[in-house]
């Protein structure tokens, strides 16, 4: 048998493909390529949704560690007490797309965790690459982590009961932002949910197999871990905060979540991740669905495997 890709996820991507088109793949490098052709794609993905009712927003500011102020949003269900638990999340990217070009989708893609779990959520606007390299964008996410610990009172959340959550580039800062909580004695993580994520820099040796499927393509991810990293990246003097899988210790990090296609460039880095997490003590629960490629869930909503996904991250919330 070989790798192949899910019917159902299939037949809701042809439309989408469709109707962005066909256009050359953009060199190693040209993040401006990317981004025009990703924000693309992510207006149209959530021009084909509607907002979930039931959740409202709350602009706030924080003051990141070099002065600039970043942007809040804190998303809370309506007219009702929250469950006192509360996360953080980072939206994807690939370290070089930032909310003006993919905040329509993760507006829609939070509001929808939050309606369903009952746990309300906080989203930086962080700062990308290659504008602002490394550290900054791991530190932004950090930042915006004590700052829902410090006003957790306010927001009447318990700053006990507080998780950090991403997806692609997102799951690999929170990733970056619990191993900083842990190493400098920071706000606690309850936990870690972490969506396909992006966690090694050094380049994986293409598989032919997965390559037909790709979303998000090698070439892609190369680009992302330039900009952020520049000549360092696949080098010896990189940040475990900036690619987590570079950590030599995994000990004492919170209660962790993965999941994951087995048609997505991350599959092996996220799997490897997960046994390292499990044989650190650290309570891990894997999943690897089959012929889902990077971003499954929001590229194919409807599909039976991208309803399982996102039901088994709610349910983690739920146990918040």
């Amino acid at each position: 048998m070989t790798l192949g890709i899910d019917q159902q996820v299939l037949a809701e991507m042809a439309p989408l493909l469709a109707a962005v088109g066909e256009s050359e793949p953009a060199p190693v490098g040209d993040v401006e390529a990317r981004r025009v052709s990703g924000h693309r794609m992510f207006d149209l993905v959530a021009s084909r949704r509607a907002p979930t009712a039931g959740v409202d927003t709350a602009q706030h500011s924080m003051t990141a560690t070099d002065g600039a102020a970043l942007d809040l949003t804190w998303y809370h269900p309506s007219g009702v007490d929250g469950p006192g638990s509360a996360a953080l999340y980072l939206h994807g990217g690939g370290m070089i797309f930032g909310l003006e070009h993919v905040g329509a989708l993760y507006d829609l893609a939070v509001r929808e965790y939050v309606a369903a779990s009952g746990v309300p959520m906080l989203m930086v606007d962080y700062r990308v690459a290659p504008e602002h390299p490394d550290p900054t964008p791991v530190e932004d996410c950090y930042g915006a982590l004590v700052w829902l610990a410090e006003h957790a009172r306010d927001l009447g959340v318990d700053p006990a009961r507080v998780a950090v959550m991403g997806d692609s580039a997102g799951g690999g800062l929170a990733a970056g932002v619990s191993l900083i909580a842990r190493d400098r004695g920071g706000p606690a993580v309850a936990q870690q949910v972490l969506i396909y994520p992006m966690l090694d820099d050094r380049p994986a040796d293409p598989d032919p197999q997965v390559q037909p499927f790709l979303t998000w393509t090698y070439d892609d991810n190369v680009t992302g871990w330039g900009a952020l990293l520049g000549e360092n990246a696949g080098g010896d003097d990189v940040s475990a905060y900036a690619a987590p899988a570079r950590a030599d210790d995994l000990t004492g990090l919170p209660d962790t979540y993965i999941d994951v296609g087995d048609l997505d460039v991350f599959r092996n880095e996220d799997i490897a991740f997960a046994r390292r997490l499990a044989d650190a003590g650290v309570p891990t629960e894997l999943h690897v669905y089959p012929g889902c490629p990077h971003a499954f869930e929001a590229l194919a909503r409807e599909a039976a495997v991208s309803r399982r996904a996102v039901s088994d991250r709610v349910r983690r919330l739920r146990g918040l």
